[in-house]
């Protein structure tokens, strides 16, 4: 029995097209049609929804910013080189200039650690070093000299004078008030302290050995009975870690034989706080 061609279009949409009938009545046509759930495509204007989209991959995290590196200069390299001498990664005081020295102490502190052995101080670096060390103190910065002088005594601006502060540990050479040369300098301890006041130059012996103490005193100047300024090969080497007999003690072996040679016998030596 041949089915009604009503019969046929219902069951056509039903598949997911329409037929329709032929002009001259004969075979239908078949039209395709939509599906009936809207496609991700139809729904969102031919754009892939959001769910739709791929994930995006994990951006790497950006390297840990550099503080110093070689070449730098100043305080907190001093702090740097200070703290690195506290967990023995650096032997010689702090100079205040990222060195050779210093890039592989750094070196060696980050591969014991497990960071990038970089050389440079970066902030994952300074963050560990800071949690194992302390704050140096301001002797602990210039423990191999290199601090500021203070203002000069008074005293010491007229005429042609050594002027020895034993607060900032420096000397000045100066002549008229105007500075020509300065030096870090070296005191003796409490048990043999450098005696302060004004004197005067009244010995040079360039060559000169305690007969006291049976050490050297190259350059000394005598101006406080056996109180001289004079180098120290023992300031040079060891820096504030140690003292002298009641010298003052100089580290510059280069300045202080300059100063020797600039240096008349009646010069004044002001020793002050």
């Amino acid at each position: 029995m041949r089915r009604s061609a009503a019969a046929l279009a219902s069951a056509a949409v039903l598949a997911g097209c329409t037929v329709q009938t032929g002009e001259d009545g004969g075979s239908p046509v078949r039209i395709d049609l939509p599906d009936r759930e809207p496609s991700a495509s139809a729904s969102t204007g031919g754009k892939p929804s959001d769910d739709a989209k791929p994930s995006a991959s994990p951006s790497s995290p950006a390297p840990p910013k550099v503080l110093w590196s070689r070449g730098d200069t100043g305080r907190d390299v001093r702090e740097l080189q200070a703290r690195l001498r506290q967990v023995a990664w650096l032997f010689d005081g702090p100079t205040g200039t990222y060195d050779d020295l210093t890039e592989r102490a750094v070196k060696g502190f980050q591969g014991k650690r497990g960071l990038p052995r970089t050389g440079k101080t970066d902030t994952v670096t300074w963050k560990r070093l800071l949690g194992m060390t302390t704050e140096p103190g301001k002797w602990d910065l210039y423990l191999m000299g290199g601090q500021p002088a203070a203002e000069p005594d008074p005293r010491c601006l007229t005429g042609r004078v050594l002027c020895i502060d034993k607060t900032s540990r420096t000397l000045r050479w100066m002549i008229d008030g105007r500075t020509l040369t300065t030096v870090s300098v070296r005191f003796g301890s409490q048990y043999t302290p450098t005696r302060e006041g004004v004197f005067q130059v009244y010995w040079k012996s360039r060559h000169h050995h305690s007969t006291l103490y049976d050490s050297p005193m190259p350059y000394a100047m005598f101006f406080s009975g056996g109180q001289a300024v004079h180098y120290s090969s023992d300031f040079a080497a060891r820096g504030y870690a140690g003292a002298s007999h009641g010298c003052v003690n100089v580290r510059d072996e280069g300045a202080i034989a300059e100063l020797f040679e600039q240096v008349r016998n009646g010069d004044k030596v002001v020793v002050s706080w």
